[in-house]
């Protein structure tokens, strides 16, 4: 019972969607080219003489009852329509041109401004990259002064400590010589007092 339940739903529903693609299908749109049918006279029981197209300009000559005599630009004859079927407003057919005229201007500013926006932000890119450039550069600069003064720090401990070294070689020096200076003197002052003394010669006149 459920499944047959179930299954005519679906079929309800394939139905209806069907149905609405029909619709969907058989859409359209009425064309912005309407006519509007002219007389030959100020009512309903002239004849009809012809057509006028939607947004289509006429000047108004008279106006009898529901309609009005109208000339359209171009013609040298007269016909009557509808007065309801006229309006004061220039209609969108006609504006239309000058609305694409108005894009077209306005477009062609945007595109202006859009350059020049671009050729500012080039040259703000332009100007940054050379300021990294420049700070990697510094940067780079910055580096190898300081592996510099390290070297440079590294080569004066070394010669400090050569000094140092050599100042100890030379107090030894000074030590040593020193205490052989002393030691000789000590050796000579022991050695002197037992050296045989010379006897003095006698005068043989006396």
């Amino acid at each position: 019972m459920r499944n047959l339940r179930t299954l005519i739903a679906g079929c309800a529903l394939c139905t209806l969607a069907g149905g609405l693609q029909a619709q969907q299908d058989d859409t359209q749109w009425v064309s912005d080219e309407l006519t509007t049918f002219v007389r030959s006279g100020p009512s309903d029981g002239y004849r009809i003489v012809g057509t006028l197209t939607s947004g289509e300009p006429v000047t108004v000559l008279e106006t009898e009852g529901d309609y009005s005599r109208v000339e359209a630009e171009g013609e040298d004859d007269t016909v009557w329509i509808l007065t309801d079927d006229l309006q004061d407003d220039e209609s969108a057919q006609q504006r239309l041109p000058e609305l694409e005229d108005e894009i077209d201007s306005m477009t062609e500013e945007l595109d202006g401004i859009n350059e020049e926006w671009q050729s500012r932000i080039a040259d703000t890119e332009a100007t940054l990259e050379d300021r990294e450039t420049r700070i990697d550069d510094l940067e780079s600069e910055n580096a190898e002064l300081r592996e510099r003064f390290q070297d440079s720090r590294e080569t004066v401990r070394k010669q400090q400590a050569q000094l140092d070294t050599q100042e100890e070689d030379l107090l030894m020096r000074y030590f040593m010589y020193g205490g052989g200076v002393a030691g000789a003197g000590l050796l000579v002052g022991l050695v002197v007092p037992h050296l045989p003394r010379r006897r003095k010669k006698r005068d043989r006149w006396f």
